[in-house]
């Protein structure tokens, strides 16, 4: 029951009909922004990959995909997939989609490892896309350039919705600060990461923290990272590691930041190997998408997931994702939910 917060005296603003309602919407209005602010067309993307090949995304490297075997190919194990960080750039590879230009695609996943609270599901939806960039736009100001205009779809997005529901009021800052995970470490040393993201969040509205899954100046990384599609490693501009991380706004509902996206630049050949070095994987470099990694058959690209119903959650004052998704909880969380008024699915 600890994982559990629901707000004192909380009511949802809309009912059953209206957050349909509000979901389509939003979903809708949403993926066309992106796709038009970052030339993105749609593509249809997998449920599950053939296990071995190294396309599914193992994220901190302790959760155990849904799988089965496919009785037709003799007995060949499939997985669920986390993520579609790897398979998004083999598909920009197989389409030969010019820089510039990418794809997105809805990510439907299992995880079935995740520990249940408001804001975490056994389910997991979001909008998974991957833009096939140049060697010169592997840069940080490229990262924070992207990052604006998700947050301007974002924005552009709130706006309709409270046009629409004249009763939900914007809470969205008008702008995104950027801080690098070890100045964060710095300006809150004696604070965990989760809380240092509160605090960063409280203050400023939206946040995107660059630099996740290298090891900061305690020794520690500020949140684990696969080491084969983001690159957390390589230095950039501003004097630190990393050109990838997280974009968390906060959350007046929850009292609370919340992640939106985590994205980045996806590792090149030099990239792969130090990350693989450094995390003890590169048993990996035998597996089908890091060999054609290696040998240049893969482009350069940037990408990302950006959570559906955590979008929607917030766009509609929600206390719970299960307010907005279908998804199975523990019987006691749902009873406590049912006693103070938050509808679950």
């Amino acid at each position: 029951m600890s994982k559990l917060q629901i707000p004192e005296g909380y009511a949802p603003i809309l009912g059953r009909y209206d957050t349909e309602s509000g979901i389509k919407l939003i979903k809708n209005f949403f993926q066309d922004n992106l796709a038009t602010g970052l030339q993105l067309r749609r593509v249809t993307g997998p449920l599950f990959v053939r296990r071995g090949l190294g396309l599914n995304d193992d994220l901190n490297g302790v959760e155990r995909p849904v799988s089965f075997p496919i009785k037709d190919m003799g007995d060949v194990r499939a997985e669920v997939v986390h993520s579609l960080a790897k398979w998004k750039r083999l598909t920009l590879s197989e389409q030969k989609v010019l820089p510039g230009y990418g794809i997105y695609t809805d990510m439907n996943a299992i995880r079935a490892d995740e520990e249940l609270d408001n804001l975490h599901s056994l389910y997991v939806d979001q909008w998974d896309w991957e833009r096939v960039i140049l060697p010169e736009e592997r840069s940080l100001e490229f990262l924070k350039k992207t990052v604006k205009n998700i947050y301007y779809a974002m924005l552009r997005t709130e706006f309709l919705v409270t046009e629409r529901f004249p009763h939900l009021k914007p809470q969205l800052a008008p702008k995104v600060f950027f801080i690098h995970s070890e100045e964060l470490r710095q300006r809150y040393p004696d604070l965990t990461p989760k809380e240092r993201e509160d605090a960063i969040c409280r203050e400023k509205g939206a946040v995107f923290i660059i630099g996740i899954g290298g090891k900061l100046g305690d020794g520690k990384p500020h949140d684990m990272r696969a080491p084969d599609y983001d690159d957390w490693s390589t230095p950039n501009a501003d004097g630190f590691e990393g050109l990838n991380g997280d974009l968390l706004i906060w959350y007046d509902v929850l009292g609370r930041a919340v992640e939106i996206s985590s994205m980045g630049i996806r590792v090149d050949k030099a990239a792969l190997l130090r990350q693989l070095q450094l995390s003890g994987k590169e048993d990996r470099l035998q597996l089908y998408f890091h060999r054609l990694l290696v040998e240049g058959k893969l482009p350069l690209s940037i990408g990302g997931g950006i959570g559906q119903s955590s979008l929607c959650m917030i766009y509609l004052k929600k206390a719970h994702i299960g307010e907005i998704q279908a998804s199975i909880w523990p019987d006691d969380m749902r009873k406590e939910c049912e006693a103070k008024g938050v509808n679950l699915i």
